[in-house]
């Protein structure tokens, strides 16, 4: 019979959006057992919350584990496999951050996936996409006028490159990505702020691409695709096209927010990208190249107005960072944002848990605090509902749980 774990001493945000109320959790081995209110039975095992507050563990839908943004010369300059290195640390923080799931956009590949499973590294459960699917020139195509090349993603094995053009070479290439164990599919239907050789308005991939590439997903394994769509035009034909999730939609309008509605497409907001690109480059001017800088600026408002409309429009919103240029381990700084946008703190913890989880089709497991589901589970220190922004520091995070593993344990810190 598994060990038993009593969580109590706390007042419960389940996740659901239901009010928050004082009670217990009992675990028995990685899943929750039961939960209730008044004295709380006994355990092997008893977690003290503290008075505090106790939530699921986080989910960040659309984060990048294997790399961030320390300049374009470290970039392209360090060896190839020291970014596995570096992803342990990245992983940690976002542990410590209390997210303890991640739907990995782009860079981690079935090894990083296998690694955490197997308990070689700790890092947040991964549901991962291999590689970014995109058109030569577009978004994932880091070449220069020069003639270099700045990818880091694609080209080795298990990683296949995710450049392709046409019905046929897209069809392919999903093909070979599924092969290299993708969990979901990661394309890109516009252009974006990082990348030399467009725009975030630009459109990419045709209609007549983009369903092939549903459709072969779909073919394949029922697997489901997201879509870097910021531009217009580019989120109008991805979701037109059956894609699951909008990552970023930075351009948005009445209709394609009411057609999001209508086709029950998850949005991704990804508000901190922009902020933490001008942060970036205040920081450190020389790091990050000029369109960038110029790109976000032109972007940041207009982003978060767009997902203002869409949250009061009723579209399921679901957290996700892009972290790679915000350092790993500020995911929660997203829920602010939100909130900003017009989310209500509460909305903000159910679209980083809840939706979220539905988000990644793993919902039966993760995501809410109930009985039956793996016990991910986060001690903060103070009330999130009275001021989100006491998640952003990770000294707040006083306990993470994953599938009823302590990995975190500040508590007598």
């Amino acid at each position: 019979m598994a060990s038993s774990t009593i969580i109590h001493n706390g007042t419960i945000i389940d996740g659901t959006g239901a009010p928050p109320r004082r009670g217990w959790l009992r675990l028995e081995g990685e899943r929750i057992a039961e939960m209730g209110s008044g004295p709380p039975p006994r355990g092997d095992r008893e977690i003290d919350a503290g008075g505090q507050t106790i939530l699921p563990g986080f989910i960040d839908a659309h984060a990048h584990v294997t790399a961030q943004f320390d300049g374009v010369m470290q970039m392209i300059s360090d060896p190839f496999s020291l970014r596995f290195y570096r992803s342990i640390e990245y992983m940690r923080n976002t542990l410590n951050g209390g997210v303890t799931t991640v739907r990995d956009a782009g860079g981690a590949d079935l090894g990083v996936k296998q690694a955490v499973e197997m308990g070689l590294v700790e890092g947040p459960r991964l549901q991962i996409s291999i590689t970014i699917l995109g058109i030569t020139g577009g978004h994932s195509d880091n070449w220069l006028p020069s003639g270099v090349d700045i990818g880091t993603d694609g080209g080795y094995p298990g990683c296949p490159s995710g450049i392709c053009d046409g019905v046929e070479e897209v069809r392919k290439k999903v093909r070979e990505v599924l092969r290299a164990g993708a969990e979901v599919i990661k394309i890109c239907t516009t252009g974006g702020i990082f990348t030399p050789t467009d725009h975030p308005e630009f459109t990419q991939f045709s209609p007549e691409e983009l369903h092939a590439i549903v459709q072969e997903a779909e073919y394949r394994r029922g697997i489901k695709v997201m879509a870097h769509a910021q531009g217009l035009e580019g989120v109008r034909n991805a979701v037109e096209a059956g894609i699951h999730s909008i990552e970023h939609g930075v351009y948005l309008d009445d209709a394609v927010i009411e057609l999001m509605k209508e086709r029950g497409t998850f949005l991704v907001p990804t508000l901190v990208t922009p902020v933490g690109i001008l942060e970036a480059a205040e920081a450190s001017p020389g790091d990050v190249p000029e369109y960038a800088a110029r790109k976000a600026r032109e972007v940041v408002e207009v982003h978060r107005d767009s997902i203002a409309l869409a949250h009061e429009a009723g579209v399921k919103i679901a957290m996700g960072t892009d972290c790679v240029v915000v350092p790993h381990g500020q995911n929660l700084r997203e829920l602010g944002l939100m909130c900003e946008a017009g989310l209500s703190p509460m909305e903000s913890i159910v679209a980083s848990t809840k939706t979220a989880a539905e988000c990644l089709g793993w919902q039966a497991d993760i995501g809410t605090l109930e009985a039956g589901k793996l016990a991910d589970v986060v001690i903060c220190q103070g009330d999130p509902l009275a001021n989100i922004r006491i998640l952003e520091d990770n000294a707040n995070i006083a306990l993470v749980m994953q599938g009823g593993r302590v990995l975190k344990d500040a508590r007598a810190a």
